[in-house]
């Protein structure tokens, strides 16, 4: 007789589905929450992969970064670590755009990060493909019982004496609970748990997708298709249908990566060398830049043609971008090389960066030159560029489509709102970039463990990060295609620079439990700093000498009037001035630090404009704060244009300032809410 099938069994509080960037920040933030955590990865080897571009950071990217670093984020330490070179970009404009970018040693950034997953308390890694997810009906008494059932049987799993203690278990079941059942609307369902390929079952309070590019993955180059995820890793070809049996309704976006070349059949004298900057900045508020100082790597710049370009065009039939062989939808700001030819053909050459993939590797990735043209056409167009004549290429550039969501069915939060406990995070939510993927993980993981502790979820709003600006365009307005974060969608841009993310962000960060007490304390430290030095410069006071003029005249700057004096913060306002070169008259300067230093530069010069923005945002935040009732039915109220009921219906905006932000509700419509928010007052 045979033995009959078992299958593994196990509870925790939190289960992270993926361990790329945004499943690396959920898992750590749950863990460090003091949350049992589990972590599912197709690969433990594939943990922090890079599968595409090999840096992290650039335009509005850094900033994401820095924020994610002022909350309690790992992204901008590891990164600090193990990058080759790093550049600040956009220094010839003003600090609002000014955004850092670092290449990346790719397997020492995979290494550091496995390594720090592996050796967090209360986190457990597991190689699995997740294929289903357990959901069951929520907002009944017996499912209170079930739930606080349930978080007994975790403290009787747990032996490290991590996650949830009974009591605080118990509470948080019932609050959780109680959430459902409270009459903001019909009874959502629930998530349970998730199940694995091997029939595994692991219950879990919280779950977190994080699935990447991975959902019934498919690789495409010219007449080659495999259903693979990046770098041949597997796809995950299962879960998709549980999503749709819950409700969720999918959609097929698409990305792609260039070639990758052997250094050693490049000739770099007939490119351009691009050199990283002198002065080191860091990406974590924890790091000074002599702590992370090193010799830097090298970077190139090197051009396409109009033999490139006619290569292309003359295969162009064969491009299954082209041919209609690829469904999914790409993005438009990161454009393949075919798509850039075949749009703007009067263009003569594209810029190509070559990139060097780590210190230990001769693969050189070419930035800027994404393809999914067949194996014999890559080789030939390569070979046209200059220092490319010779070009071996290692890795083939493809194209990649993958199953992700509309974002829009879920809550600033990032929960699901037909599914309670259940958080997307990452490119499952339609959007691209590593860094836009890791703040979302970082918050999902957040506030999933917040909710499971009986405590409130944190939303980052627009004035406050361009976290919040992310987020918001993802669960209000809707993509059909890939998202990519920038500058220009962030309408506090000259209040939300990366060098202040920490002045934001670094309480919140606290009040978390993701930012040391320590931490904190040499925060707050700086703040005073900073506003004791800004009321100085107010009150230091340059009188109209010979010494003050030769120092003004020496930096192309108008005299002072005989008998005339001016502050201080008046001359640093000046564009020819700055808050450092005024040390050479300012006798009585305390020593500062190049943080400190500045801030006082950037809020004294950009004083007016600052506080002009200051103001829009008071009226953002007024808008924001009228919460529209979740059980609105919008059919009813008169005035309402067919569309703006219909998409108000379906996104469901928590208030009038997310309202006014989906596309197809108009002022007008904004109006009629506001009236009716008003008469429900009377």
């Amino acid at each position: 007789m045979k033995n009959e099938a078992k299958h593994i069994e196990a509870y925790y509080d939190v289960a992270v589905v993926g361990a790329g960037h945004a499943g690396i920040e959920a898992a750590l933030a749950s863990a460090r929450l003091g949350l049992k955590t589990v972590v599912f990865t197709v690969s433990v080897d594939s943990i922090g992969l890079m599968p595409c571009n090999p840096n992290i950071g650039g335009t509005s990217k850094g900033h994401l970064v820095c924020e994610l670093d002022a909350l309690g984020g790992e992204m901008g330490r590891c990164i600090d670590e193990v990058y080759i070179q790093s550049k600040m970009l956009n220094k010839s404009k003003g600090p609002a755009v000014h955004s850092l970018r670092a290449q990346a040693d790719k397997q020492a950034y995979i290494a550091r990060m496995r390594h720090t997953l592996e050796n967090t308390p209360g986190l457990d890694i597991k190689q699995a493909e997740v294929a289903e997810l357990l959901v069951e009906d929520g907002g009944t008494a017996s499912g209170a019982e079930e739930k606080i059932g349930a978080a007994e049987a975790f403290s009787e799993e747990r032996t490290s004496g991590l996650g949830l203690c009974d009591e605080a278990e118990k509470k948080a079941g019932q609050h959780s609970l109680s959430s459902s059942a409270s009459g903001d609307g019909p009874a959502r369902k629930r998530i349970a748990g998730v199940k694995t390929t091997s029939g595994a079952v692991y219950h879990a309070r919280k779950v977190v997708l994080c699935t990447g590019v991975y959902l019934n993955a498919r690789c495409i180059y010219g007449e080659v298709s495999e259903y693979t995820g990046p770098n041949g890793l597997r796809a995950a070809n299962k879960l998709t249908a549980s999503l749709i049996e819950n409700g969720i309704a999918v959609r097929r976006f698409k990305t792609g990566t260039p070639a990758r070349v052997d250094k050693r059949s490049i000739d770099f004298s007939e490119m351009e060398e691009q050199l990283g900057d002198d002065f080191i900045r860091p990406f974590s508020f924890s790091n000074e830049p002599e702590d992370i100082w090193k010799e830097q790597v090298s970077c190139w710049l090197t051009y396409t043609n109009a033999k490139t370009h006619e290569i292309i065009r003359d295969n162009i039939d064969r491009s299954p971008l082209f041919s209609g062989d690829i469904k999914g939808t790409g993005p438009r700001y990161c454009p393949s090389i075919e798509d850039k030819v075949m749009k703007f053909p009067d263009k003569e050459r594209h810029q190509i960066f070559v990139e060097p993939e780590g210190l230990y590797t001769n693969e050189m990735y070419l930035s800027g030159m994404s393809s999914s043209l067949p194996e014999d056409v890559q080789e030939a167009m390569i070979r046209t560029m200059p220092g490319f004549h010779h070009a071996h290429i290692v890795r083939n550039a493809y194209a990649i489509e993958y199953d992700c969501i509309d974002a829009t069915i879920l809550k600033p939060s990032l929960e699901f709102k037909e599914i309670e406990g259940l958080y997307a995070a990452g490119q499952i939510n339609g959007s691209s970039g590593y860094e836009e993927a890791a703040v979302q993980g970082f918050m999902a993981g957040v506030n999933a463990s917040l909710s499971a502790l009986g405590r409130e979820e944190v939303v980052i709003d627009r004035s406050q990060g361009y976290i919040g600006v992310l987020i918001d365009d993802l669960v209000t307005k809707e993509s059909f295609e890939p998202y990519r974060m920038m500058t220009s969608r962030a309408e506090y841009r000259l209040l939300l620079r990366q060098d202040n993310a920490d002045l934001r962000l670094r309480e919140i960060g606290h009040d978390i439990g993701l930012v040391s007490d320590e931490e904190f304390e040499r925060f707050k430290e700086k703040c005073v700093q900073i506003e004791a030095e800004i009321e100085r410069m107010r009150r230091t006071v340059a009188g109209s000498n010979e010494r003050i003029n030769a120092f003004l005249r020496r930096h192309g700057s108008a005299e002072l009037p005989d008998s005339k004096g001016v502050s201080f913060a008046e001359l640093i306002k000046r564009p020819e001035l700055n808050y450092e070169l005024l040390s050479e008259i300012d006798e009585e300067r305390p020593e500062l630090s190049w943080r400190v230093r500045e801030q006082v530069n950037i809020e004294i010069k950009y004083e007016g404009y600052i506080r002009r923005q200051r103001q829009q945002v008071q009226q953002f935040k007024k808008l924001e704060g009228k919460r529209i009732p979740k059980d609105i039915d919008y059919g009813k109220l008169k005035g309402l244009r067919l569309e703006a009921q219909q998409k108000l219906s379906r996104i469901r905006p928590e208030n009038i300032g997310q309202a006014g932000r989906i596309s197809g509700v108009s002022p007008a419509d904004i109006s009629v809410l506001l009236i009716y928010l008003e008469q429900m007052k009377g």
